[in-house]
């Protein structure tokens, strides 16, 4: 199915657009699923605010945590935390199959019916578990074209009773 772009006229009204693509808590699955043939107008950067296209090269950190150097190894990750948001964790005892068993329980949660899905559906920032689209939702200029399921599991992890069932015993 080829998407298009939708056009946004002059009587276009964002803010209730946006609240009606939250309240049906099936974010881009739920449009991908529906059928949709238009991308919808929540999902473009207005032209003053798109993004430029950096030619800036960064390498992503890597940390690894058999080093013996901690003061270096937290170093690194307090630079990268603080510029960069993101670092690469190497040398942690999780086994591949560990991680790659976790995605693929991420993946069967979003392929789940939408109605066990809208169970976890909250835009409930201290919630330890939550389903949504774009947090930022209501103040970003546009959406991510993007599905999120997180699990804050420190320091207190959520009981296990109440992560979903598809993702709970990895």
């Amino acid at each position: 199915m080829a998407a298009t772009i939708a056009s946004v006229g002059s009587s276009y009204d964002r803010q209730s657009e946006l609240k009606a693509f939250d309240q049906t808590k099936t974010d881009v699955k739920g449009l991908v699923d529906a059928g949709i043939r238009k991308i919808l107008p929540i999902f473009f950067h207005p032209r003053d605010t798109t993004p430029k296209i950096s030619t800036t090269v960064f390498k992503i950190p890597v940390i690894d945590l058999q080093s013996t150097h901690r003061a270096s190894m937290e170093e690194m990750i307090r630079e990268a935390s603080a510029n960069l948001g993101i670092f690469q964790v190497v040398n942690h005892g999780i086994p591949m199959s560990v991680m790659d068993e976790a995605a693929q329980r991420v993946r069967r949660f979003h392929e789940q019916d939408d109605e066990v899905k809208k169970g976890f559906y909250t835009r409930d920032l201290s919630s330890t578990l939550a389903y949504n689209n774009n947090y930022d939702m209501y103040s970003s200029p546009a959406l991510n074209w993007r599905d999120t399921f997180f699990s804050f599991r420190a320091p207190s992890p959520p009981p296990p009773e109440e992560s979903p069932e598809i993702c709970r015993d990895i």
